[in-house]
């Protein structure tokens, strides 16, 4: 069950995709993954991958150290600005109200949330919950149905003030409701809602009420209104580091980490760190990472399946991409098999280009959306910018009143894999007239870069953090999305999104959401490009982490095996 809130959180290349993308570029045009060998099919991988370990067995202290792409200016996790990297900070010292399986089913977590279910009454869906009597914020403020009725409010939609990152969900809710004491919550939606565990998976202390103090975490993070096993000890943004340490406020089971520290590197200075025994963990999912760590002693290597989506985002609102007839061009210009190729070269599985954006392959209700609604067609992507009136140059460029078909592809670190993707997509869109500029930033720049919609191409990755896609729909695709940084939509699509988004049966929703993905595809702001596999490797001996797919865990719970 999911919501647009925290059901989807771009990430850039280099904190997700890229560190999900292989090697070098494949000579081959078309015809799906080549050489696969032995290497097993992404969707078959197991669900999560990890050492698991009841509390028990974990040692009391010790730190875990792991390195983001960036310490992101943005530190509200509802806000329109945050990225992954935000959320996975907020984790550390903030309220976590629910967590997922590795198959992706809600648990309550009983120290905020004691009993929580959904009922219907006069067909609506009514959730209760009932929360810890001892759950306060550091501030000393109790954590009640007043927490509740804030986060819904600022996420709704219905105040300008509060520029969120999603309204999905939250904007179906017509109350928010004190029950039989102020630890009890009842929340009222407007029809049947099946995707509710999704919501008020965080929360925000009623402070963040006031348009003032929500707007107020630039660089800010504001523990005081945080809550958990952990509090933040500091956060340097400008040497990039983050440190958490035990809370003393804290109600539940100590947390078994004495420190648990986050710092800002690139891709390369991550992989040569670990080996350096710097950091204690690093992806693995470009064929020098993994090549570098597989065989490395003391190192466990864990792979599972991943919750991200590849995709190239379109600014339409870019000068040389206003027109629909060139975005579609590109689109089908661009060879998603010699991607996905790329993607998966070194590494132990081969896979598809992704179709949908709104389930993953190894999903139920996964179709081919794209493949169906945008063909590969380089002949007919010539036709179509010579219909919108570029004209072949004598260089091969094509050219409009004197100026060149340049359009900029925006990439993030020194990944070697990134670069690949880049220059096969570069070749690709010369060979029809247009002229691909790579620019290449660090990795601390995504957050900035996509705030400002810098770019005129955009590759990067959408994660999700539960299983149910339906809900999010129209954070993807809605006109006005704040995650749709392509700024394609129209009012007619954003109207059917919201009727299917009504639908009470659950399998015509989806068929109905399948229809409109391939509506939205034909906008070409958005084209999907591979689902990664998730790789990562351990020092040996860190407990319940790794590639955990959907699952998530209290996080006095993650440690060090006696």
């Amino acid at each position: 069950m999911k919501t647009k809130k925290f059901a989807l959180q771009m990430t850039s290349m280099v904190a997700a995709t890229a560190l999900l993308i292989t090697g070098c570029a494949s000579d081959s045009g078309s015809g799906g993954d080549s050489d696969k060998g032995d290497r097993q099919k992404v969707t078959d991988a197991k669900a999560s991958d990890y050492l698991k370990a009841e509390r028990d067995e974990l040692k009391d202290g010790g730190q875990l150290v792991t390195a983001l792409g960036e310490i992101p200016e943005q530190q509200n996790v509802f806000h329109a600005d945050m990225v992954a990297s935000t959320r996975v900070l907020w984790n550390w010292f903030n309220p976590q109200m629910i967590y997922f399986t590795p198959e992706g089913e809600p648990v309550n977590n009983p120290d905020y949330v004691t009993e929580m279910k959904a009922d219907q009454k006069d067909g609506n869906t009514v959730v209760h919950y009932k929360l810890n009597d001892k759950a306060t914020f550091n501030d000393g403020t109790p954590i009640d149905y007043k927490a509740f009725e804030t986060t819904w409010k600022i996420n709704n939609g219905k105040d300008d003030a509060f520029a969120v990152n999603s309204t999905d969900g939250y904007e179906r809710i017509t109350s928010v409701e004190r029950g039989d004491s102020d630890k009890d919550v009842v929340v009222t939606f407007e029809g049947p809602y099946l995707y509710w565990p999704g919501l008020f998976n965080v929360i925000a202390h009623p402070a963040m009420g006031d348009a003032a103090n929500f707007n107020d975490f630039v660089k800010k993070p504001h523990p005081e209104w945080g809550a958990g096993p952990f509090k933040l000890e500091s956060m340097d943004f400008n040497r990039g580091e983050a440190t958490f340490v035990r809370n003393e406020n804290w109600w539940g089971e100590e947390g078994k980490l004495e420190k648990r520290i986050f710092r800002k590197l690139e891709p390369k200075a991550q992989i040569n760190a670990f080996k350096n025994g710097e950091i204690d963990a690093v992806t693995a999912t470009t064929k020098d990472n993994y090549a570098a760590v597989k065989d490395m002693t003391g190192v466990k290597v864990y792979s599972a399946l991943d919750t991200r989506s590849g995709l190239l985002t379109m600014n339409s609102k870019a000068p040389n991409l206003s027109d629909a007839k060139v975005r579609e061009a590109i689109a089908k210009t661009i060879d998603r098999d010699t991607l996905t190729n790329i993607v998966f070269n070194g590494l132990p599985y081969h896979g598809d280009p992704l179709n949908s954006m709104i389930n993953f392959p190894y999903q139920k209700g996964y179709k081919d959306n794209f493949a169906e609604a945008v063909k590969y067609d380089p002949e007919e992507a010539k036709k179509l910018l010579d219909e919108a009136g570029w004209t072949e140059g004598g260089d091969g460029i094509r050219q409009k009143d004197g100026a060149p078909l340049t359009v900029r592809y925006v990439l993030f670190g020194d990944n070697e894999t990134i670069a690949a993707l880049a220059k096969a997509n570069q070749k690709m869109l010369r060979d029809i007239g247009i002229d691909l500029q790579i620019d290449n930033r660090p990795a601390s720049e995504f957050s900035k870069t996509v705030k400002n919609r810098d770019f005129d191409i955009l590759p990067s990755a959408w994660g999700a953090t539960d299983p149910y896609s339906v809900a999010f729909f129209g954070q993807m695709y809605n006109s006005n999305s704040t995650l749709n940084k392509s700024g394609t939509g129209t009012e007619e699509l954003d109207k059917k999104i919201a009727e299917m988004a009504m639908m009470q049966d659950a399998d015509k929703q989806m068929d109905r959401a399948n229809e409109l993905e391939k509506e939205a595809f034909q906008l070409y702001g958005i084209v999907p490009t591979y689902a990664p596999a998730s790789i990562v490797a351990l020092k040996d001996g860190i407990s319940n982490y790794g590639a955990t797919g959907f699952a998530s865990f209290p996080v006095q719970n993650i440690g060090w095996k006696k």
